[in-house]
Parts: C-alpha cells; sequence; structure tokens
C-alpha cells in the first residue's frame, strides 16, 4: 500500500512538474520566433481561410492575428499548426466586462470549442481603445473586459496556453521625442496603471500598433524618410540615455519602454502587434508608394531575422505582427488603409520581399531588384547585401 501511495505521489508530482515546466514554455511560445501576420479581412474578394492558411505554410508564417473570432477561419486553420490570437472586436468590450456568464460563454464557443486542433494562444481585448476618443465611452470596460475574459480561460482550464491582450497606439503616449522623455498621457494613466497591474501578474506583454508611415506621414517636414525606412541615415541622438537610433520603429518602441519604466513597470516586455507601409494613398499621402512598401517590409524582415533588440532594451529580442496579409478593399477611411497588404487578394505578392505566393504575379522580384531594372542604386546595394538575412523567422 505505501509503495502505491508512493508510486501516486510521485506521478502527480511529476504531472505537477510537467504541467510547470509545460506553462513556461507555452508563455514564450505565445509568439514563436519573431514575425508574424495580421490577416485583416474587411474585403469582398479574399480567399476562403483554408488557402489562406496554405499560403502562410508556404510563406512559412506562423503567427497570425485576427480580429474577431469568425469560425470560418478558425475551422479552416484547423490541423495546420499555426498559432493564432483571435480578438475580441470593440463592441463587446462593454458586455464582457460587464457579465461574467457572457465572458465564460465565449471562451467556451470561440476558443475552447476549436482546442487543441485549431492552435489559439492568445485573445486580443479590443484594439487601440485607450487615448482613443471614439472609444472613450470603452476606457472603463477595458479592464473588467481583461478580468472576466482570463478569470473564463482558468476556469476552462486554458489559462496556460492563452494568453490575454489588448493592443495600444501612440495616441496613449505624451512627449515621445526623445524616446526618453515619453509617458503616458495624463488622461490614460488612471486607466492604464491598473491595467498594466494586470498584465504584470498575469505575465502579459504590452502590445503597441507602431507606424513609421504614419508619423513620417503626419510630419514628413521633421522626419527623414530613410528614418522611417531603415536606409541609411543620420539618425537622432538622445542625449538622456546617450543612445542613438538609426530608425524610427526603434525609437517608437523605446518610447513604450520609457513610459512603462515612469510608470514602474521596467520588466514588461513591448511586442509590435501592427507595423507596415501603404503601398497606394491619397494626394496627401505620397510616400504611399510600392516602392517605399517594399523597402520597409523587406527591411523590416531583414531586422527581425537579426533577432536583437533595440538600443534601449538590447537583450529583449523585438517581436512584430506585420500589418497585413492582404489589401482589404472595403475598408473605409484613406486609399492608404486598403492597400497594406503584402499579397493581393489572388494570393500572388504585392512586391517581392523573399516570400512565394500562391499565385504568378506582375510585383517586382527581387532578381529584378538586384538587377538594377527597377530601383535605384541605394536599394540595389540594399538588395544585394541584404538578402542573406531574408531568413524564415
Amino acid at each position: 500500500m505505501r509503495i502505491l501511495q508512493f508510486c501516486v505521489r510521485f506521478i502527480s508530482l511529476l504531472l505537477a512538474f510537467n504541467l510547470f515546466t509545460g506553462n513556461a514554455k507555452l508563455t514564450v511560445r505565445a509568439f514563436t520566433g519573431t514575425y508574424g501576420i495580421n490577416y485583416g479581412r474587411i474585403a469582398d474578394n479574399l480567399p476562403p481561410p483554408d488557402e489562406v492558411a496554405k499560403l502562410l505554410r508556404a510563406a512559412k508564417i506562423k503567427n497570425v492575428r485576427i480580429y474577431d473570432a469568425d469560425h470560418s477561419v478558425l475551422q479552416g486553420f484547423s490541423g495546420t499548426g499555426l498559432e493564432l490570437i483571435i480578438g475580441l472586436p470593440n463592441d463587446h468590450v462593454k458586455e464582457m466586462s460587464t457579465n461574467v456568464d457572457h465572458a465564460l460563454t465565449w471562451v467556451k464557443d470561440n476558443v475552447k470549442a476549436f482546442l487543441p486542433d485549431t492552435r489559439i494562444v492568445g485573445i486580443a481585448v479590443g484594439n487601440e481603445i485607450l487615448g482613443n476618443g471614439a472609444n472613450s465611452d470603452l476606457w472603463g470596460s477595458l479592464l473588467g473586459a481583461v478580468k472576466n475574459l482570463h478569470n473564463a480561460t482558468q476556469k476552462l482550464g486554458i489559462d496556460d496556453i492563452v494568453q490575454i491582450s489588448t493592443a495600444h497606439f501612440s495616441g496613449v503616449f505624451d512627449n515621445s521625442f526623445p524616446p526618453s522623455n515619453c509617458t503616458f498621457k495624463e488622461g490614460v494613466s488612471q486607466y492604464m496603471k491598473p491595467l498594466l497591474d494586470f498584465f504584470s501578474q498575469i505575465k502579459s506583454p504590452f502590445c503597441l500598433n507602431a507606424y513609421p508611415f504614419l508619423a513620417y506621414t503626419y510630419a514628413s517636414d521633421k522626419i527623414d524618410v530613410n528614418y522611417a525606412l531603415f536606409q541609411p541615415n543620420e539618425g537622432i541622438y538622445d542625449q538622456k540615455t546617450n543612445l542613438h537610433y538609426d530608425n524610427l520603429l526603434d525609437a517608437q518602441i523605446d518610447a513604450a519602454y520609457a513610459a512603462l519604466e515612469d510608470a514602474g513597470y521596467k520588466k514588461m516586455e513591448v511586442i509590435i502587434t501592427e507595423t507596415g507601409w501603404a503601398s497606394q494613398g491619397d494626394q496627401n499621402e505620397p510616400a504611399a508608394t510600392q516602392n517605399n512598401a517594399r523597402t520597409y517590409n523587406y527591411n523590416l524582415r531583414k531586422r527581425l531575422a537579426k533577432k536583437k533588440g533595440t538600443p534601449l532594451r538590447p537583450k529583449s529580442v523585438l517581436k512584430a505582427y506585420i500589418f497585413a496579409l492582404f489589401n482589404e478593399d472595403q475598408k473605409p477611411g484613406a486609399t492608404s488603409e486598403k492597400n497594406y497588404g503584402l499579397y493581393k487578394p489572388d494570393m500572388s505578392i504585392s512586391y517581392d520581399i523573399g516570400f512565394p505566393g500562391l499565385k504568378s504575379s506582375s510585383a517586382v522580384s527581387l532578381k529584378e531588384i538586384q538587377g538594377g531594372r527597377r530601383f535605384g542604386s541605394k536599394t540595389l546595394v540594399l538588395a544585394v547585401s541584404s538578402v542573406v538575412f531574408l531568413l524564415i523567422l
């Protein structure tokens, strides 16, 4: 009997140990590697989700974000091994904040029901809520929704594999130049602080949507386009930290780190949940060109492949979800909003940064770029010197 009891206790301890170590791995694996993609679907001409999954697997892009929990996508990604973060749309946030039962039902129906065949690794609660005047009625509801959804994952026994997060935009910051001066806006802090407290407890990252394209578009008289595109430039110098920045994205990320440190969260990781460059725009968006979009995304992919951090956090390897997988013809707003895609709806490439398409394309190829037939000498040198870094991340 004692031997049996010992065996039972040993097995229990072993299972507990495996669970603990498994949790550690899964927390890290909420983002595998460094490169991810946003699969937006505000369009009427996109391929079915199972075909999209084939495209992503061909490109060897494993990390995918969607902005809802559409069951056709969850089913289409079943058995693919792709790791998916689903979204709770903004118009559901208030309901999830006030109704615990609805939060539990939502997680049951949209997450638990599809595990483990569909590898759902996270829930993004809303998008760009804090600091956004259009969503001011949701500011006070965000934390409650985050807590209720996390508690639902705990009740269902999946909190060890499904990470809860929410994405912020630059509107939550004040004084972001130079990066070391950045803080959270006074009106945002009262909502941000308790949210960060909770994310610190459950070890979720600070998720940031960062767009050098938009920063340059709104301040082209103050920002060198090469600084925004990862091209050779003088960069900026932050006297407070004695750090030099040769690209705008790193500066935007370190501004977020500075704000977090000022708020008391020095150890929280920053993950880029959206970044990209439009390939077409309106008259007031002259930087939205195919050449610039290709240059930004090509250089960003090369930068992520190096698996390095930022000047302020050199040991925190940068991870980013690119916006977006497809051009989306029904997105409202400026023309640029419809033209962020690395791919066209027919699954041919919009421009060549080293990813394969599942359809033939008339987009500019890397061979053409390297041959100097379509771009200037600077881009030619960039393409030739950088192609070795275009590895699968």
